[in-house]
């Protein structure tokens, strides 16, 4: 692996040497790509244009991350800003690389995360696109477009993850195929009517088999945490290293989106049957409440207490878009029947 992470490195120099004008463009597209954009801007858009693909987005996304969580757990990959330095293989010739805000994540390197979720979330939005597109105009061509655009937004998140210098590319490349793997098979069997008690079992049981498996590993002698010591030491400033990067941060947005996707259910099966007009009402105010709730500070000591207010505030983000929401701009919009 020596070799594969040195070669790395000099594709990460050339490619920041030879980018570096449009370093805009790539920290917007590993902002895109960041898991929690899947359930903070896919998920409502996607909802609000079609409820099956919205419940699609969140149950693959969060399943895709807490897979993702897992490889990492086990492969054990290493990122290229701490590596660089961590190795102590580029002393005399080293390369001219540089960090940035979102650079410092603190969970290992393999596989891409952002690529992963991304080309699974993403895939369900393409397919469902494309679907309407064929059925509607009967046309392969226009079919293909989202497929394309697809394509060109999972190179642009990859190859930003490189040049951030989150990860090597092979790691970018692993996600990228995990990603759309589990984008097909997961798409194929989303939960849009199953009750409560389903996602409560389902939200459990990423808690749990993580927990298990944590537990498990450390009784072999495996520090998980390993990843995190190295961040905290070789980020260029400390306050770059954030606990929402943390591998219990996923695991606990994961867990909370399918509790409060089920809750969401439950509270109004079938939800609203809104016109356009108000749909559109609808995604503004959504995405207004989800910005606020995405960046209302959490204390992050106890650890706990920051992961139990994660797992709440990922639990609240289906039911403000399925429900609060949409029960408002209906209250406020529904015409009075009249005797």
């Amino acid at each position: 692996m020596e070799a594969i992470y040195v070669q790395g490195i000099w594709v990460a120099e050339t490619f920041q040497s030879k980018t570096r004008e449009y370093e805009d463009f790539w920290l917007f597209a590993t902002h895109i790509g960041d898991p929690k954009a899947a359930f903070l801007i896919v998920f409502p858009l996607a909802f609000y244009v079609h409820r099956r693909t919205g419940v699609a987005v969140v149950w693959v996304a969060a399943l895709s991350e807490w897979l993702n969580l897992v490889f990492k757990w086990i492969l054990f990959g290493q990122r290229p800003y701490w590596w660089v330095d961590e190795s102590r293989l580029f002393l005399k010739n080293k390369p001219q690389l540089q960090q940035f805000q979102c650079t410092c994540e603190t969970g290992p390197g393999s596989p891409s995360g952002h690529a992963m979720i991304t080309g699974a979330a993403w895939w369900v939005v393409a397919s469902s696109l494309s679907s309407f597109l064929r059925s509607r105009t009967g046309s392969k061509l226009l079919a293909a477009v989202p497929f394309l655009v697809y394509s060109v937004l999972l190179a642009a998140v990859s190859l930003s993850r490189i040049f951030i210098l989150a990860h090597f590319p092979h790691q970018v490349v692993a996600g990228i195929l995990a990603g759309v793997m589990l984008g097909v098979l997961l798409n194929r069997t989303v939960p849009e009517w199953r009750s409560l008690v389903f996602f409560l079992c389902s939200s459990m049981a990423l808690l749990l088999g993580a927990l298990l498996m944590y537990t498990g590993l450390e009784q072999f002698g495996i520090d998980l945490s390993w990843s995190i010591s190295l961040a905290k030491r070789w980020c260029s400033k400390s306050e770059w290293v954030r606990m929402d990067t943390a591998p219990f941060s996923s695991l606990t947005r994961d867990a909370g989106s399918l509790l409060g996707l089920g809750l969401a259910q439950f509270w109004k099966p079938g939800g609203w049957a809104l016109p356009w007009v108000p749909k559109t009402l609808c995604l503004a105010l959504s995405s207004l409440a989800l910005f606020h709730i995405s960046q209302f500070p959490l204390p992050t000591v106890p650890p706990l207490l920051f992961y139990s207010l994660f797992f709440l505030r990922y639990a609240i983000v289906p039911q403000v878009v399925m429900v609060v929401v949409p029960g408002l701009v209906h209250l406020l919009t529904a015409k009075p029947k009249r005797d």
